[in-house]
């Protein structure tokens, strides 16, 4: 598996590049399975493919502070991430990594190993709630997300360490379709930082997914079909910034 720390400019170039890294090992433009971490510079908000943004959003908050609205290729709730919210993407390989063959067995595999890198470095007593949140005692720090193609399997997750939680609460609304686990908080009740060195994470999630090498595409730029494929998603419309 290789590493590639890397975090771009905005929240779209940001979402694209885990689905070209997916759809890249999936066609074999890629030939080894990846670990990205990255953290967007800006505040967005940001749901699942099959989100409904006027259940989910707070449009005139959104508006008011210009922070934008977007969807992912994954599934998943409608979150908040920007600065203090760290990113890890694992783009697998079904073949070379046959724990991930079905949804389920995904989020078991990966899940665990993410939780077992947080308890590595830190204090924090780590569960494994819901279908794919990982928490500290009854408050959720980690949301996952993943999208499956025919031979490989993108699993995304946000790690909170420095986040504004209070300013889910203006603009996202309380969702209509709630985990039992959440038993109707509101956000600023079910969602917490955890204190963590996010440098020593990363080397943990490294040891547990057995990093072995690095892309250097920050310095060297991205191998011109990677470049394509990247391009060619940015003028998709889930990559446009959504407006009511």
């Amino acid at each position: 598996m290789l590493l590639l720390d890397l975090s771009l400019p905005t929240p779209a170039e940001n979402l694209a590049l885990d689905e070209t890294l997916l759809r890249c090992l999936d066609e074999g433009i890629l030939s080894d399975e990846v670990l990205r971490f990255w953290e967007s510079p800006e505040y967005f908000v940001v749901g699942g493919s099959g989100m409904d943004a006027d259940a989910d959003v707070n449009w005139d908050e959104c508006a008011r502070r210009g922070v934008p609205v977007m969807r992912r290729c994954s599934g998943g709730g409608t979150v908040m991430q920007g600065p203090g919210c760290l990113t890890y993407s694992l783009i697998l390989s079904m073949a070379q990594t046959p724990e991930v063959s079905t949804i389920s067995s995904t989020n078991h595999y990966l899940l665990s190993r993410v939780a077992d890198a947080v308890a590595a470095v830190s204090d924090v007593t780590v569960a494994i709630r819901g279908v794919s949140d990982l928490a500290c005692r009854l408050w959720k720090f980690s949301g996952n997300a993943q999208k499956r193609t025919r031979q490989a399997v993108l699993f995304h997750g946000t790690l909170l360490y420095d986040f504004p939680i209070g300013d889910m609460g203006a603009l996202l609304l309380e969702p209509p379709v709630q985990p039992q686990w959440r038993e109707r908080r509101s956000h600023e009740s079910f969602v917490s930082n955890i204190p963590i060195d996010v440098a020593s994470f990363k080397g943990a999630m490294r040891e547990q997914f057995s990093v072995d090498g690095q892309l250097d595409w920050g310095t060297n730029g991205y191998p011109e079909a990677v470049r394509t494929r990247l391009s060619s998603l940015l003028k998709q419309p889930q990559y446009q910034y959504l407006s009511r």
